[in-house]
């Protein structure tokens, strides 16, 4: 999910950048949910058991078949947690930041990319747990979608395809077991263990840690190539620009981790659906099974969530919200 950017213009209150992380964690997660929803649905499909064509038809047939809220199954792991994996995140960055330009020298890129990776590896503490009950949460429409799809066919034949049909993605709740967070976790807390809530270790470290080694250098030299002067900070829009623009390069890039992520932490998978038994079987699985190209699945959705998620963030920073709460002089962007 979102990353949050430190940059030398930020507040030096740490509390009010917690708080700054928080709210822009939870108001990016409630605008731009659904379309996490469709990333994972999307990258859990297999070739030649297609139930969704696209992230348009995904969103369409889940509020035809689970309703509106449907679309934010999982979104209350990530609303929950969000706060406390921005904190992580934004205190292990600051922390390896300042020992790193302890020197009183200006940070070089490889330093900025050193602290970046500081920051990906304390994150995954909190983000493998909530990305692993937030994508069973998230995946379990498709697999009803897909139980329906594979009912509905052999009835056409049997001459019942009308009647059975107009069950599918016509309406009305979908004929799932609903599961919430808490059952899942003391399912997986009684099965296996705390290590069950970290399942997927490997494939998260595999994509925070070059997201944010991508991530926070890149923007900071976009959002430099903005200021009038040294002295001066980019204009708000410029710095706006530069976090989704970073942030997009940054997803992209890193796509092909985040489907091996995705596969790995599905524990519920339908009965034509392979298991994997680690990191290097997934991946040969899947090069060997749907090519090279599954890899790419849900790119673009992962794009569209990172771009304003990022815009979020600088608008929270530069409102100044975190501030406003605790009493200090606000941020602005614009002050030298």
């Amino acid at each position: 999910m979102l990353r949050l950017c430190l940059c030398s213009n930020s507040s030096d209150s740490l509390p009010a950048k917690l708080i700054n992380g928080g709210v822009a964690g939870m108001v990016g997660v409630t605008c731009v949910f659904p379309i996490d929803l469709a990333k994972t649905r999307l990258q859990n499909q297999r070739s030649g058991q297609q139930v969704y064509r696209n992230m348009m038809d995904c969103l369409v047939k889940t509020v035809r078949s689970e309703g509106y809220f449907g679309m934010y199954r999982g979104a209350a792991v990530n609303l929950t947690l969000v706060t406390p994996e921005k904190a992580i995140k934004l205190a292990a960055n600051d922390f390896f930041r300042h020992r790193l330009g302890q020197d009183g020298s200006k940070l070089t890129v490889f330093k900025e990319m050193l602290a970046g990776c500081g920051a990906g590896m304390c994150q995954v503490i909190i983000t493998t747990p909530m990305e692993m009950l937030k994508i069973q949460l998230q995946d379990a429409g498709r697999l009803a979608a897909q139980q329906r799809k594979v009912t509905v066919l052999p009835a056409m034949k049997l001459g019942a395809g009308n009647a059975m049909l107009s069950c599918s993605y016509s309406g009305g709740p979908a004929p799932m077991l609903r599961m919430s967070a808490i059952q899942i976790t003391q399912e997986l807390l009684r099965t296996r263990g705390v290590q069950g809530l970290y399942t997927g270790l490997g494939a998260t470290l595999m994509r925070d840690i070059p997201f944010s080694v991508v991530y926070f250098p890149l923007f900071a030299h976009l959002n430099r190539m903005g200021q009038p002067s040294e002295r001066e900070n980019a204009p708000f829009y410029w710095s706006f620009l530069s976090g989704c623009m970073a942030g997009c390069t940054a997803a992209v890039a890193v796509n092909p981790c985040d489907v091996i992520k995705t596969r790995l932490q599905s524990l519920k998978k339908s009965s034509s659906e392979e298991s994997y038994s680690g990191v290097v079987d997934c991946i040969s699985q899947i090069m060997k099974k749907e090519g090279p190209g599954a890899f790419l699945k849900g790119a673009s959705c992962r794009a569209l969530i990172i771009a304003p998620l990022f815009g979020i963030v600088q608008v929270v920073y530069f409102l100044g919200v975190g501030e406003f709460v605790l009493g200090q002089s606000p941020f602005n962007l614009y002050s030298s």
